[in-house]
């Protein structure tokens, strides 16, 4: 099946990564339906129509499999089931066999050791008889609900059984897991994109820092190391394993001594991701566009060293004011290779994401060194760091 230019491709959910699909689609040709149910939002502002329904809303599905060619979703807690009646009428990618074990953590790292791909050792809590039998090797843990967690949100730092027990409660008794806390050296994401032949590209890999379980800086230098050729390997054992179509990010603990664990995966474009619409010959939002078109993969070549730091609301509110207040982009657009992203929102609340900034640079250091001049001027969290 080949999407020609000037019809029609759906997009579920209307945030930020729904509005950069937009953006990309509309770029190359496509004209863009979202389904959302609200009437104001970074996609809908964009898109050519909306259709303002709930995502299970039969009747608004049946509208969009009638005009799209092709349907993707913009985050993974869209109803499997909304993906199954898309899927009879239309094409939907990813699909709901490679969507439903993201959108729980248990079914996740289950599918993720099977592939044979390591995991944190970890424990599901279902109910309060399964704390009776937790390993002792799970404390220090950390208690995450299996659903519709993110960005550190529906998660308990634990020390014991009692802690579990507390946390427990504080989820309302709603299916969690448990997983040891480890020794990390730091983090790494896979992006990748698999058409529907089962061809893969894989971007270069980035080192990421969060702050408060939110991503903050996402570095990439690429220099592929055995490390990330093994990261890599391990998600393309992962998209594979899926039968996946479209854009999937997957995300790596490496410890201390160099192992390498996975930790989750996203099947969509991924925040780690949002440096290759400046470094990279075809950005992941491109990639998503192609793979539901039928057209070739795009090239993942790094065009030049990047970092990219997360704009949170709070970089709003950081004045003395009642009213949240718009950043110097004056100052931080004079710095030598940087690029602006504002998702349209429009109102700012502290750890909202709002933005990014992508800066790439001859070097990875002096991308690094110009990053670093940004997270002065707007006060960001954390600093870009070069590997020792």
């Amino acid at each position: 099946m080949i999407v020609k230019p000037g019809q029609w491709l759906g997009v579920l959910g209307a945030g930020q990564l729904g509005r950069m699909f937009c953006q990309a689609a509309q770029s190359m040709g496509y004209r863009v339906l979202v389904l959302d149910p609200d009437e104001v939002s970074p996609t809908a502002d964009l898109a050519d129509d909306h259709i303002m329904a709930a995502y299970d809303d039969e009747k608004a599905l049946g509208e969009m499999a009638k005009r799209c060619l092709a349907v993707t979703t913009e985050f993974e807690n869209v109803p499997a089931r909304s993906l199954e009646l898309l899927s009879r009428r239309t094409h939907v990618m990813p699909g709901a066999r490679a969507v439903g074990p993201a959108q729980d953590r248990c079914l996740e790292k289950r599918f993720i050791e099977s592939m044979g791909v390591p995991v944190a050792p970890f424990a599901e809590i279902r109910e309060l008889s399964d704390l009776e039998h937790l390993p002792e090797g799970l404390f220090p843990g950390i208690l995450k609900v299996a659903q519709l967690g993110y960005d550190g949100k529906g998660q308990w730092r634990v020390a014991n059984r009692q802690e579990v027990l507390s946390a427990f409660e504080q989820a309302q008794r709603v299916p969690c897991v448990l997983e040891a806390k480890l020794d990390l050296a730091y983090e790494l994401s896979v992006v990748l994109a698999r058409d529907t032949q089962g061809k893969q590209v894989v971007y270069p890999v980035s080192r990421n820092i969060h702050h408060d379980g939110i991503l903050a800086v996402t570095h990439v230098d690429g220099v592929l190391t055995d490390t990330a050729r093994a990261a890599c390997q391990a998600a393309g054992q992962i998209a594979d394993g899926l039968g996946y179509h479209g854009v999937l990010c997957v995300e790596f603990f490496v410890l201390k001594d160099g192992s390498l664990i996975a930790n989750e995966m996203a099947p969509r474009p991924h925040n780690s991701g949002h440096y290759t619409q400046n470094a990279c010959v075809s950005s992941q939002f491109e990639q998503q566009v192609r793979v539901m078109a039928g057209l070739p993969l795009g090239d993942t070549r790094l065009l030049a060293p990047a970092v990219m730091l997360n704009l949170l609301g709070d970089v709003w509110l950081r004045h003395q004011s009642d009213q949240p207040q718009e950043p110097d982009w004056d100052a931080v657009l004079s710095k030598p290779g940087t690029s602006l992203h504002l998702y349209g929102k429009r109102c700012a609340r502290a750890g909202r994401k709002m933005g990014h900034i992508n800066i790439t640079a001859p070097t990875f250091e002096q991308a690094v060194g110009v990053a670093n001049e940004i997270v002065d001027l707007l006060d960001l969290p954390c600093r870009a760091v070069v590997p020792s």
